[in-house]
């Protein structure tokens, strides 16, 4: 992945705050009002949906920079992690997806399913690239001590 499509590097520092508030935002909600997902349930079905897309906007957002954000050093090395990462991101959702059409009977099920699995490979792939960095930074630092 050529590094002139990523983001600057404190991009990854606004991808967590959005999400971080987002998350933060709705557990405090659930908290304060427990039955916000129905009303807001009912509010999405009359057209109400402002929040709803601001809240996916600011998730979708909070994600993208996270994944996408140039690492301080970027180098080959990153980039083959981060496609593989990617690729194997790519691959767990398309084989949950499938499982999930197998074992699920109500169509409404598949739906939330599908929902679930337009942010499930940003998610898997921030993992799983953060993982191999983190591997990549403590094999660094266990060489430098020897």
């Amino acid at each position: 992945m050529k590094s002139r499509f990523l983001f600057p590097h404190y991009f990854r520092r606004i991808g967590y705050f959005c999400f971080i508030a987002v998350i933060l935002f709705a557990i405090i909600l659930h908290i304060l009002h427990p039955g916000i997902k129905e009303e807001l349930h009912h509010n999405l079905l009359a057209g109400l949906k402002t929040l709803h897309d601001i809240v996916a906007l600011l998730v979708l957002a909070g994600l993208i920079f996270i994944a996408f954000s140039k690492e301080k050093i970027e180098d080959e090395h990153i980039s083959l992690i981060r496609l593989e990462s990617l690729q194997w991101a790519v691959y767990l959702n398309y084989f949950m997806l499938a499982l999930s059409v197998i074992l699920t009977n109500n169509i409404m099920q598949l739906m939330h399913i599908i929902q679930t699995g337009v942010w499930a490979p940003l998610i898997f792939f921030i993992i799983r690239f953060r993982w191999k960095i983190w591997q990549l930074n403590r094999l660094l630092n266990k060489e430098e001590q020897a």
